[in-house]
């Protein structure tokens, strides 16, 4: 029995609008164009993305496999939240994952690993020369390329479970690291601390370069609780007044 070649085809094609629509949603909701809580209505959805049920589908589900999008049975598809709690308890669990992943890829990473560690590096370096720009367009090729650094770091491991996780984990954290760009701390160098780690780690320090990725998830998780109790002081009513209730 021959394939159809049409029809796999029109596969490759589904895969493929499928994947930019989860690139699409996944921006949205990083960037917060899509905000937390928010209910993903397929009609909404479709009109705002120009794409089919399908395909669409296909996206969502991808979305809940990262933790951003969250479906209960047949009610749909919601932006997962984000809170402090969660905040704390995400960066806790990644900070025990990389920090155990990057000391094994210390200890059983090669020439390849130092390679690609260095790469990364650089190109995350040359990038973050050009945050003070604001640009959106430098911003999205830094998100890449720190995860490049934080994903080569760990590329040695030798367990395919602790990559996994920890890139889900990064994944996830993404919403609140914007958070964190969009309300840099004074005082903060995060390009001084990735030259850190990659000194240590590219040094076979491995309990320097733990404690300093410790140390680099620490700060992010304090700048943005920062800015999320500022943004929670800015919205709520002022002292004294209560918000009347909707009629």
């Amino acid at each position: 029995m021959t394939e159809d070649p049409d029809s796999n085809e029109d596969v490759a094609v589904a895969k493929t609008i499928a994947n930019h629509t989860y690139q699409q949603l996944r921006r949205d909701i990083v960037s917060g164009v899509l905000a937390p809580g928010t209910k993903l209505r397929m009609d909404m959805l479709i009109k705002r993305y120009g794409v089919g049920m399908s395909p669409l589908r296909e996206a969502l589900v991808k979305l809940t496999g990262d933790a951003l999008v969250h479906a209960e049975g047949q009610r749909g598809f919601w932006v997962s939240p984000i809170s402090i709690e969660e905040l704390d308890d995400t960066m806790a669990i990644r900070t025990l994952i990389e920090t155990e992943a990057v000391v094994r890829s210390i200890e059983n990473g090669g020439p390849e690993w130092e390679e690609r560690v260095r790469q990364a590096y650089e190109t995350l370096s040359s990038l973050e020369e050009r945050l003070s720009e604001n640009d959106e367009g430098v911003l999205a090729q830094w998100e890449r390329a720190n995860a490049q650094f934080h994903e080569a770091l760990v590329s040695a491991c030798g367990s395919a479970w602790l990559v996994r996780l920890r890139r889900t984990l990064h994944q996830h954290s993404e919403r609140y690291r914007a958070i964190s760009l969009a309300n840099r701390p004074a005082g903060r160098d995060v390009h001084d601390e990735h030259e850190a780690i990659a000194e240590a780690a590219l040094s076979r320090k491995s309990l320097r370069a733990s404690r300093l990725i410790e140390v680099h998830l620490q700060r992010t998780a304090d700048a943005v609780r920062e800015a999320m109790r500022a943004r929670a002081e800015e919205t709520a009513p002022p002292k004294g007044k209560r918000r009347q209730p909707a009629r």
